[in-house]
């Protein structure tokens, strides 16, 4: 018999939360606790050891968290809010003096892999393959750097450097039909027009912004996991159908040369550990070009269970050196997503 390592998952109200819950769960080695600042966050309805902890931004985040696991004797951290990543990272070193292990990139490659025009940037730099593109916080800029990638003949897009799911992203397309938009399209779509954004900014100061060419192709999500600079696991999924950002449903496929360029991205940083996510979509070219990445475990990751790939277990036992399961994957497997309830008195 052994003692199992005690882990911590935060985010445990995050979309992902309950599937990533479920499958670090399965692990014979792990005696998973949960935490989240929603007191009333899903997770807490899904594991005996729920913790409430403060927001990312709190100062005594990192003390509280910290407490908690020299009191619970947890060993090892996987967070899953991008914002807490920031804040463990900085601390890193504070937790593995106490014998902590955070499974988190340094804070270099976070500032770079979650900052969309940084990793633009730094894909420009090193000659990878990436959309056309600008970056602005001034709207008399981004107009004109919409004008310059072919607008209003061509679609263009504009998103935050820094965001959260799809605020902020629209696709600027006047061809767009506005009856078709109010009557077959949900109230949340992307489309707009440049007239009609310049209209909503007026003279308000607005974040720093990409602006880059449209790639009209279908969009592909990928899941790795690094250590030490080697990208030891990589699952590429189509996204099919989408909601607020979050896949849906979608098929898990193979394609050498999307693993080729995500190898030389991973490449091309130091620093990255744990789980990355990636986006990409195919140009007017057919060339697929990365929209964005996370550099966190993405929470439709555990749609790998379908396929006999568990990825957040994979994480943490290669995190920890334990023994990594033996597992046959299946081939030609799709996926559905479906919401589910958990319930409580109050």
């Amino acid at each position: 018999m052994y003692n199992k390592v005690k882990i911590l998952m935060t985010g445990a109200g995050a979309p992902g939360g309950p599937g990533i819950l479920k499958a670090l769960s399965l692990s014979e080695y792990l005696d998973v606790h949960t935490a989240d600042a929603n007191e009333f966050a899903s997770g807490r309805f899904l594991n005996d050891n729920f913790h409430v902890i403060p927001k990312a931004l709190s100062d005594n985040f990192i003390p509280y968290i910290l407490e908690l696991c020299i009191k619970n004797d947890i060993k090892v951290i996987f967070p899953l809010v991008t914002l807490e990543l920031f804040e463990f990272s900085k601390h890193r070193d504070l937790f593995s003096s106490n014998g902590i292990d955070v499974i988190v990139s340094d804070y270099q490659a976070l500032q770079v892999a979650n900052d969309k025009g940084a990793l633009l940037n730094h894909l420009k730099c090193l000659d990878i393959p990436h959309p056309e593109y600008f970056i602005t916080d001034d709207s008399q800029q981004l107009s004109c750097f919409s004008k310059d990638l072919g607008y209003p003949l061509e679609p263009v897009v504009i998103k935050p450097c820094v965001g959260n799911g799809s605020r902020g992203i629209r696709v600027l397309d006047p061809s767009k039909n506005e009856f078709d938009l109010l009557f077959n399209e949900k109230p949340n779509s992307i489309y707009s027009t440049l007239e009609h954004v310049l209209d909503i900014i007026k003279d308000r100061e607005i974040p720093e912004m990409v602006v880059s060419e449209y790639l009209p192709g279908n969009e592909l999500t990928i899941d790795t996991i690094v250590f030490d600079g080697e990208m030891l696991e990589i699952l590429i999924r189509s996204r099919d159908t989408m909601n607020g950002g979050i896949s849906t449903s979608g098929k898990f496929i193979d394609a050498p040369e999307i693993k080729d360029y995500i190898k030389s991205i991973v490449k091309s940083f130091t620093g990255l550990r744990g789980a990355v996510g990636f986006q990409v979509k195919k140009s007017k070219l057919g060339q697929y070009l990365l929209l964005e990445s996370n550099p966190r475990i993405q929470g439709t990751s555990v749609a790998a269970l379908g396929m006999g790939v568990n990825l957040p277990l994979l994480v943490v036992h290669h995190a920890l050196n334990l023994p990594i399961p033996d597992t046959t994957r299946k081939s030609n497997i799709g996926f559905v997503r479906y919401y589910s309830e958990a319930f409580h008195e109050y």
